[in-house]
Parts: C-alpha cells; sequence; structure tokens
C-alpha cells in the first residue's frame, strides 16, 4: 500500500475539480446568480463570518447532509479558510454526482483580501 499524506490528497482533489478565484465569486454574487455557497469550515470559523447567503454544512458533515440541503442540478462554489478543504470537499460532490462543483481559490482567506463582504 503506498502511504499518501494529506498534501497528496488535497493536490490529487485539485487536479480532478475546477477552482475559481475569489474575485469571480465575488462578481457571481454582485450579479445574483444562483449559486449556492457552501462554507466547510467548522462551527467556530463560520460564526466569525461567511459569505452572505451561504449554506453551513461542515467538512466532517458533508456526506451525510448535502444532499438534503443541495440540489444535485445546483451550481455549487464550496469553501473553506485557505482552499484545501474546499477541495476535498468538491471533489466528493462531484463523486456524488453533482455536476456544477468549483471550489474557491484561496478559501475566505481570498475572499476577505478581494474585499468580499461578510456575514456573521
Amino acid at each position: 500500500m503506498t502511504i499518501r499524506t494529506a498534501t497528496d490528497l488535497i493536490n490529487d482533489a485539485k487536479r480532478r475539480i475546477t477552482e475559481v478565484g475569489a474575485a469571480a465569486v465575488l462578481g457571481m454574487q454582485e450579479q445574483g446568480e444562483p449559486v449556492v455557497y457552501l462554507d466547510v469550515r467548522e462551527q467556530n470559523e463560520w460564526n466569525l463570518g461567511h459569505l452572505p447567503r451561504a449554506t453551513f454544512i461542515p467538512r466532517g458533515l458533508l456526506e451525510s447532509q448535502v444532499e438534503q440541503r443541495v440540489p444535485r442540478d445546483a451550481a455549487v462554489v464550496v469553501y473553506c479558510a485557505a482552499g484545501n478543504r474546499s477541495a476535498l470537499a468538491a471533489d466528493t460532490l462531484q463523486t456524488m454526482g453533482y455536476t456544477n462543483v468549483r471550489s474557491m481559490a484561496g478559501g475566505f482567506r481570498a475572499w476577505i483580501d478581494a474585499g468580499g463582504p461578510v456575514e456573521g
């Protein structure tokens, strides 16, 4: 068995998914595009602030909760703090049959740096 590190898994996921920059996500929000902004951070991170109109499902609960809360045909932008958990989550969603999924590169930090508004 080949031993894989967390970095290996994240890099593999990033090769299978599409990433989108925070500035592009900001444009989606400003234009009112019908997108589910899926926050996969932990509760304490969510409590400190999140994207407007975001849906919160922590990464550890994603597989068990997403089907009840996010339609498979929805456009989804997944984000976390830095873009690693969201890459893994986007990869998982694709495996589950979600076809229009992107991960926000750089995560919430990039969102803040891009001047994105914060709720919470």
